[in-house]
């Protein structure tokens, strides 16, 4: 095998086989030890044996086909058969600005958002928003959701994972913000993609299960965003990404 060698091929040989992540560099002919969590998935849970083939992917592009080497209760490796660049990721940058919600609910806007090709995540304190994390509670939260982000990638086939970043304020969230479309979900009226150009990236604001306070509004429309509405009915805080994304997806994007 060689690293030209292209997925199509490799799954022509190969069939489908499960993706991993594992956040290492990838050489050819290289022998790699599995990280914990995919050494046992594929031992333990997937039952697989040496001889069987994987793909792995980087986390920022890069896929390799291997096999698996040695199985053992202390490591498992792989051998590195080729090497290919990922073609999972959409032609357009959405950065996603999401209030942080309780339970579940976060986990499923930050999967569905990787589902369908955001760029970034930024989980935010909002007026309204009744979740405050800090310290320790915030770093195994934000871990959590980068590992859920991790997640989504593998299932979806991307091979690019999105960073989550650190929760921050909606103030200090938006005074970053340069993108050329920005857009907040609230009941507004208006079309924002009735537009002449694609943009290559947008920032999309949204708020928690009490919905954006006028504190809120007036401080993105200030910063350059355009309300957004998705219809006559209120969507949940989780759902509300999945309709945005995929609208923009649809306009701007590869969906």
């Amino acid at each position: 095998m060689s690293e030209t060698l292209h997925a199509a091929d490799w799954f022509a040989l190969h069939g489908k086989m499960p993706r991993l992540y594992v956040p290492a560099e990838f050489s050819v002919g290289a022998i790699l030890t599995l990280p914990e969590g995919p050494a046992r998935h594929v031992t333990r849970v997937l039952r697989m044996g040496v001889g069987a083939p994987l793909v792995l992917f980087d986390g920022h592009g890069q896929e390799a086909g291997v096999c698996l080497a040695e199985v053992g209760r202390k490591h498992t490796t792989v051998a590195i058969e080729a090497i290919w660049q990922g073609s999972g990721e959409s032609p357009l940058a959405v950065h996603l600005g999401q209030a942080i919600s309780k339970g579940d609910r976060m986990d499923y806007a930050i999967q569905k958002a990787v589902e369908l090709g955001v760029a970034a995540i930024t989980p935010l304190y909002t007026e309204r928003g009744d979740v405050r994390l800090k310290g320790d509670r915030e770093e195994k939260k934000l871990a959590h959701w980068q590992a859920v982000a991790a997640s989504a990638c593998e299932q979806s086939g991307r091979a690019v994972v999105p960073p989550v970043y650190p929760p921050k304020t909606l103030d200090n969230w938006l005074a970053e913000r340069h993108e050329p479309l920005r857009l907040m979900l609230h009941l507004a009226t208006g079309n924002a993609f009735d537009r002449q150009d694609n943009p290559a990236s947008v920032a999309l604001l949204i708020g928690p299960e009490g919905g954006l306070s006028d504190v809120d509004i007036n401080a993105a429309v200030a910063g350059g965003f355009t309300p957004l509405t998705l219809g006559p009915r209120v969507l949940r805080t989780e759902t509300a990404p999945v309709v945005a994304l995929t609208l923009l997806q649809h306009h701007f994007g590869d969906v």
